[in-house]
């Protein structure tokens, strides 16, 4: 019986531990199992968000101006083929666009909220986006010149596809200097040189290096 009783004794202490457990009792032992990550769903996609800001020497009264036309877009703004006003209600415009640039085209229905200083778009019926918006902000320029103004522009999207949002990502800034740029030089066709001419942020940097 004591012999016995050591037996079972050491049967139950090597139970205790988990890896001799399935030794001892014929059971193959499982690795854990690691949990699987979704297949072509790249880490990190989600909206994607960039910013630019400029001084011009434009007054707030120009560039809001310039930016609210929607309906001109067609003329000067890089890629897009399309821009039709749909209709108005009060300080809300419904605008149909159409923009391409390889490998994207895309024509989608924005609403555009007229604010005081700001003109935000938000964008309707996207079969490539699901996110897409952009955003103009005016605020005074230099000191004391009514003739200059800050300009801030914000753009945030998201693909339906993480294809297209690695691809974006690879030109992105591009895009959003590319786009102030364009009304920069529409506002110079429609109202002339500007006021001040500022050299640009790197200009800036090296003559203070």
């Amino acid at each position: 019986m004591a012999g016995r009783g050591r037996t079972l004794l050491g049967v139950l202490r090597t139970a205790a531990n988990g890896g001799a457990t399935s030794r001892c009792l014929g059971i193959p032992h499982s690795p854990p199992v690691q949990p699987a990550r979704p297949f072509l769903i790249p880490a990190g996609t989600g909206p994607s968000r960039h910013g630019e800001r400029r001084v011009l020497g434009y007054s707030v009264e120009q560039m809001y101006e310039l930016v609210a036309n929607v309906g001109e877009y067609r003329l000067f703004v890089p890629w897009c083929s399309r821009s039709a006003v749909l209709s108005r209600c009060g300080q809300v415009l419904r605008a149909e666009l159409e923009v391409g640039f390889p490998p994207f085209l895309e024509r989608y229905v924005s609403e555009v909220f007229l604010g005081s200083q700001r003109i935000q778009a938000v964008s309707r019926d996207c079969r490539l986006f699901r996110h897409l918006e952009t955003l103009w902000r005016f605020g005074p320029g230099l000191p004391g010149r009514t003739d200059t103004c800050s300009l801030d522009f914000s753009v945030s999207f998201e693909f339906r596809s993480a294809l297209h949002s690695r691809l974006a990502s690879l030109f992105l800034d591009e895009v959003a200097k590319r786009m102030v740029s364009a009304f920069e030089g529409r506002a110079q066709a429609l109202f002339g040189a500007q006021a001040v001419v500022l050299p640009c942020p790197r200009e800036r940097a090296a003559r203070r290096a």
